[in-house]
């Protein structure tokens, strides 16, 4: 991978445009489409919301992206009690919660969890990029290869 970066936040809403913002303009630098983008940062957006509300009593969480070899990989990590079930089908219309899961399987090529009860989860996200060819046009074309 050639482009990485991580970044510890508090347990608190407040770091998830931080990690939109970082990892976007990153992504965005680099000619990825706007729509894988917006993918992308859903994707991470519902992975970051699990950790601030299901991440306790740990008062921090980590996000680790690694970009590269046409990829993004990205790490969503919180110390708190561990997932309990991953939800197979969308919650009734009325539910206020249990999309997120559902949501990044959508968006995302691959997702997986690695779940320690008690000792918090970990979210593996990796999408495919798609290459704004426009843009590269107009760019060096050698960040495509990242």
């Amino acid at each position: 991978m050639d482009i990485e970066f991580s970044l510890a936040l508090p347990r608190d809403a407040m770091g998830i445009p931080m990690v939109r913002r970082v990892l976007g303009d990153t992504l965005r630098c680099i000619g990825v489409t706007e729509d894988c983008v917006s993918d992308v940062l859903l994707a991470t957006s519902e992975a970051c919301a699990n950790a601030v509300r299901h991440g306790g009593p740990s008062k921090r969480y980590a996000v680790t992206a690694a970009i590269g070899h046409g990829r993004c990989e990205l790490r969503v990590a919180d110390n708190g009690l561990g997932l309990g079930a991953i939800p197979r089908q969308y919650p009734a219309g009325d539910a206020e919660h249990g999309r997120g899961i559902l949501i990044m399987q959508s968006v995302v090529d691959e997702i997986t969890f690695d779940i320690t009860p008690g000792n918090g989860t970990t979210v593996f996200l990796r999408k495919e990029l798609d290459w704004d060819e426009e843009w590269l046009a107009t760019h060096d074309r050698a960040l495509a290869s990242v």
